[in-house]
């Protein structure tokens, strides 16, 4: 995002020609910031590690312009459903380029996973026999909950640890394996979840440390080579204004000489290393323009928008920090004023005493910073306010890439039974 005087831009096209032409609420995504993000990340990580991967975790932005964009950069995909292996399919990634990460899986999940052909990422033990009732995938990799868990979005979302619904207990880790080594798989690979948004970037190398040390004895003791390991997602991003930035090549530096003296320590054959973020490649490559509708004047002056959490859910579920932008009235006299939404829920009140433009009027543009990663993808339809249209910028040019919903479709897939509409 930039500024030409006061007016907001985005991949070089006004914020309020995007709202004139696409209309509010739409979130924004600039196509190059997308790529240059990626490339940034990459060559950090491939020049200290060269066999290094990144998977894209599709449920951050799940648009296929998106993920297409991160394809041609070289991404994989890391899917948490099915229906996110199907979208990968779609866009042309399969086999050992999709990695399936679900959790408390289904049979049919399961029937599907094996069919598809995919890299099968089991989060549990228990998932194996049943897995195996159904065939035995060639390879097989298991998520391990080193123990460890951190966040810089909220306690919700810290993914592993004692607290975590996700991987595989330590102590379970060797049993795991063997299991599946007597089941006759020959290829393996393993995966953790490192945390989510860690700006902090010498927690990279310690919880690398933390899984290595786990996968490191299970190698030695079953004899079995990994043919990669997976450090999860992680990398963060600032959302307040001053917070400091990851510092990225410390952190790949750092990592990368853990990952080796690791796999020198327990004799590895050095694996492929793969990581797995999206908010790093598409958070701050993401906007949300909405428009002020009315203003309340009661116990405090309330800015009503249609930019509700069912728009963006995060500050809503787990009190998270996106800033806010005026278009034409950044460098205006700024008071504390509360921003909400449509809805009726008292949740949807997400802003409160911030410091905005105190002249701020009906019919203004807001942009939401930072809005590229669990945006679209976590919204909802309720009090039938629909979901957003979704834009794609690049260089001065625009495109939708999902067009914003309608009624027929709030309604398409219900039925009512012929006595009910006597």
């Amino acid at each position: 995002m930039q500024f030409d005087g006061e007016k907001i831009m985005i991949g070089g096209i006004a914020a309020a020609e995007i709202a004139e032409r696409y209309g509010t609420p739409t979130y924004v995504y600039d196509e190059q910031k997308i790529r240059a993000n990626y490339r940034r990340a990459y060559q950090a990580f491939a020049k200290h590690y060269p066999d290094f991967q990144f998977f894209y975790a599709v449920k951050c932005c799940n648009n296929p312009a998106i993920v297409n964009i991160l394809r041609q950069e070289g991404a994989g995909a890391d899917c948490a459903s099915v229906n996110e292996i199907l979208l990968a399919k779609s866009v042309g990634l399969s086999g050992e380029q999709v990695m399936f990460s679900g959790n408390f899986l289904s049979d049919a999940d399961i029937q599907q996973g094996l069919e598809s052909g995919v890299i099968f990422n089991l989060d549990d033990i228990s998932i194996l026999p049943r897995l195996l009732k159904f065939g035995t995938p060639e390879m097989i990799s298991f998520r391990v909950n080193p123990g460890y868990g951190k966040s810089n979005v909220g306690e919700y979302v810290t993914n592993a640890g004692p607290g975590a619904k996700f991987g595989i207990h330590p102590d379970d880790v060797l049993k795991a394996y063997k299991m599946a080594k007597d089941a006759g798989i020959k290829r393996f690979g393993a995966h953790m979840m490192t945390g989510s948004c860690i700006t902090d970037a010498d927690y990279f190398p310690f919880i690398t440390g933390l899984l290595m040390d786990i996968i490191g004895k299970v190698g030695r003791e079953l004899q079995i080579d990994f043919e990669f390991i997976d450090l999860g997602g992680g990398l963060g991003i600032p959302y307040k204004p001053g917070e400091e930035a990851l510092d990225l090549e410390r952190a790949a530096e750092g990592t990368a000489k853990m990952f080796k003296e690791k796999c020198a320590e327990y004799g590895l054959k050095p694996p492929q290393l793969k990581m797995e973020p999206a908010r790093y490649f598409v958070g701050n490559a993401g906007y949300l323009v909405g428009k002020v509708h009315a203003i309340k004047e009661s116990y405090k002056k309330i800015i009503g928008t249609d930019i509700g959490m069912n728009v963006l859910c995060r500050p809503a579920m787990y009190g998270s920090y996106h800033h806010i932008y005026v278009d034409g009235k950044e460098n205006h006299p700024r008071t504390a004023l509360g921003l909400c939404g449509q809805l009726c829920e008292n949740t949807d009140f997400w802003v409160k005493d911030r410091e905005l433009p105190a002249d701020m009027g009906e019919g203004d543009i807001v942009v939401v910073e930072n809005a590229g990663a669990y945006g679209f993808g976590m919204s909802y339809q309720y009090n039938g306010r629909l979901r957003a249209a979704e834009v794609l910028v690049n260089n001065g040019e625009s495109v939708l890439i999902r067009d914003r919903e309608t009624f027929e479709d709030m309604v398409r897939h219900t039925h009512v039974p012929e006595y009910l509409a006597k």
